[in-house]
C-alpha cells in the first residue's frame, strides 16, 4: 500500500512529531508541579535523557509513546503496513535502548517509572493517582 501523502507532505508531518514536551509529558509535569513535586525535565546527564527527573526521590520518569516504544498488546502500537521492516527495526532498537537505559539507571540507584501514553489517555486520573502512590512509596523507603 502506497503512502497517502507525497514525500514532501510526509516529511512535513513527521517533522511535527515532538520528541519532548509532548501533550502527555506536559500533562504529567503540570500534575506533578500542582501536587508539590519539583523536577528537572529532559536532563541529558542521565542515561536515556529521562523526560522527568525528581532528584529528591532519586526517581526518573519516562513518558513513553506507545507506538515509538513498542508497547506490548497496545492498540496504538500497531506497526504500519508500509515499510514494515524499517518500522520493526526502528521500534526494536528503541525498546533495546529503553532496557539498557533502565538497567543503567537502576545500577546507579535510581528508581525508574514508565508511564505509557495509552494509560494516560484511557484514565489519566487513575494513572496519576498511581504515580502519586509510587512516589510516596519511594519516599517512605528513603
Amino acid at each position: 500500500m502506497a503512502d497517502v501523502f507525497t514525500k514532501e507532505k510526509r516529511s512535513e508531518v513527521m517533522s511535527k512529531i515532538r520528541s519532548k514536551d509532548t501533550k502527555i509529558e506536559v500533562l504529567v509535569r503540570k500534575w506533578l508541579f500542582a501536587h508539590g513535586f519539583r523536577f528537572r525535565k529532559n536532563d541529558n546527564r542521565y542515561p536515556g535523557k529521562p523526560d522527568i527527573v525528581l532528584p529528591k526521590y532519586k526517581t526518573v520518569i519516562f513518558v513513553h509513546g506507545c507506538f515509538w516504544h513498542g508497547h506490548e498488546n497496545c492498540k496504538v502500537a500497531n506497526i504500519p503496513k508500509t515499510r514494515t521492516d524499517f518500522w520493526l527495526s526502528k521500534i526494536n532498537r528503541n525498546k533495546e535502548k529503553d532496557v539498557l537505559n533502565t538497567e543503567a539507571l537502576r545500577k546507579e540507584g535510581w528508581n525508574v517509572i514508565i508511564i505509557w501514553e495509552c494509560e494516560l489517555k484511557k484514565n489519566p486520573e487513575q494513572r496519576l493517582a498511581n504515580l502519586r502512590e509510587e512516589l510516596f512509596r519511594i519516599e517512605k523507603n528513603f
